[in-house]
């Protein structure tokens, strides 16, 4: 059998019916689980593909995010809609519970829905699952991948690393000397990013980089208020905080509140992403840009092309992102 095996030899490889291949193929939940493996595995080995015009693709949008109840995800939601919308899509909305990889009782779902394609948000597949959507000819893009998403996987983020350097490099032009950074996830390789673009900004500065102002949180208010009480109740408190996301950075906003420490006069704060809060909370957020709703629009139109069979002319894209100054940041008091 070669690589361009039809269904019918895939079936006689695994000693079933094509009919039990068809429904391996759709996603049908009535095929033993040793069956279905079986079948996976010929499917993968022999590379085989829908042919295109078999069937329709159902006009849905596969989205889904690891974690849905964010500000974040409704300005990625914005930019999605902004797209689907135009092209008479609709969207499925799923969540894999904070997980970064997507469990296969999501992709057994998408090959029963045969959508349009699908866009997966700080999530990732494994090499199986990616197979199991290629074989059926369903395209998918990963907004902001968590992991490595692999070469041939259709990828779109921000500049994260300039980023982090752009926040730090701002802190320090103040005067800031004693800089902290509350992360995100080490995990996640925009955080990672953000961190690296903070270290770097203050080795090209000739500050010497201290461990002991590294956090690490989880992109919630909670880790940025809970980080911020151990750095601000240290004898030695840094005199600026560069926090992974806007999230954390209210965070921080309260434990400084909870020690008598006033923003900015007595620490600087700056944020990442430019949610919509970070204009209404007060003092307005200093924070980095993330175009998230841009990014959306990109990943949705980068799966809308492959769906008709265009290959993009590159499989990475990275949208730059921007600091915007407010009134979160100053120059550090005499008394810091």
């Amino acid at each position: 059998m070669t690589g361009t095996a039809t269904l019918a030899q895939i079936a006689r490889a695994a000693g079933v019916s094509a009919p039990t291949v068809s429904k391996v193929l759709n996603g049908r939940a009535d095929v033993a689980p040793a069956t279905r493996e079986r079948v996976e595995e010929l499917l993968r080995a022999h590379g085989y593909r829908r042919r295109r015009g078999t069937g329709h693709a159902a006009p849905l949008l596969e989205l889904v995010f690891h974690e849905l109840e964010s500000p974040w995800a409704m300005e990625v939601i914005r930019g999605v809609e902004n797209v689907v919308r135009e092209e008479g899509l609709s969207v499925v909305l799923s969540e894999s519970s904070g997980r970064l990889s997507i469990g296969q009782s999501w992709v057994d779902g998408v090959l029963a829905r045969r959508p349009t394609g699908a866009l997966l948000v700080l999530s990732g597949l494994d090499p199986v699952q990616r197979a199991q959507l290629t074989s059926r000819d369903i395209p998918f893009v990963v907004m902001d991948p968590a992991g490595d998403p692999g070469q041939e996987v259709p990828a779109v983020g921000a500049t994260n690393w300039n980023g982090g350097l752009a926040a730090t490099r701002h802190l320090l032009d103040l005067g800031h000397r004693r800089i902290a950074v509350i992360a995100g996830p080490g995990r996640m390789m925009c955080s990672r990013a953000r961190v690296d673009g903070y270290r770097a900004a203050l080795e090209t500065a000739g500050v010497p980089f201290d461990p002991a102002l590294v956090r690490e949180g989880d992109f919630h208010h909670e880790a940025g208020y809970v980080a911020g009480l151990e750095l601000l109740r240290a004898p030695d408190r840094p005199t600026a905080v560069f926090t992974g996301n806007d999230l954390q950075a209210l965070g921080l906003y309260q434990a400084a509140r909870e020690l008598g420490l006033r923003v900015p006069e007595d620490l600087s704060v700056v944020g990442f992403d430019d949610l919509p809060l970070a204009r209404w909370v007060g003092p307005a957020l200093t924070t980095v840009r993330q175009p998230l709703t841009e990014m959306a629009e990109v990943a949705t139109r980068m799966v809308l092309d492959l769906a008709r069979g265009n290959r993009p002319n590159t499989l990475r894209v990275e949208l730059a992102t921007t600091l915007v100054v407010r009134g979160s940041t100053a120059a550090p008091s005499a008394r810091s």
